[in-house]
């Protein structure tokens, strides 16, 4: 959304440092499988991290933490299939999904820095895909769709 730029705490927009923007990927990482149950839950995407400031992703997008909770509920009403390698559906069914906001977090009574604000999910998956995702093929989520790109430019 914000070509790679990242607004800092002092409100001036900067571009990140390449090592900065791949820091988010291990979040993204599959944080809990359960073999019995075939279900695997972790991040698909993160808006901020815990302290508040804003991800750039390997894209170098940035998304809006109200954007992402659209996307995040927009997916649960009509798609809630678990694609592989951003190819459609077929491998799996949502079976959770909470839009991390900092409205839910203070509703829930839990610290503003306790976690980043984003996108948590759960997937039960189907037989091949779990084998994969326990053979370490598949170890992360990546969420796709389609936006519009905005340049942002750091204020004078």
């Amino acid at each position: 959304r914000n070509q790679g730029w990242k607004k800092g705490k002092d409100g001036k927009w900067a571009k990140p440092e390449k090592a900065e923007k791949s820091s988010a990927l291990l979040q993204f990482k599959v944080a809990k499988a359960d073999a019995t149950r075939k279900q695997v839950f972790g991040w698909a995407a993160i808006a901020t991290d815990k302290d508040g400031n804003e991800i750039v992703d390997l894209q170098k997008d940035i998304i809006a933490p109200e954007d992402l909770e659209l996307a995040a509920y927009d997916f649960v009403l009509h798609s809630r299939e678990a694609g592989e390698m951003h190819e459609s559906g077929g491998h799996g069914r949502v079976i959770e999904s909470l839009a991390v906001t900092a409205e839910k977090k203070a509703a829930l009574g839990v610290a503003s820095d306790a976690m980043p604000s984003g996108w948590w999910i759960g997937f039960q998956l189907d037989e091949e895909t779990f084998k994969r995702v326990q053979a370490g093929e598949l170890s992360m989520f990546s969420i796709q769709g389609k936006a519009t790109r905005e340049q942002i430019q750091e204020a004078a």
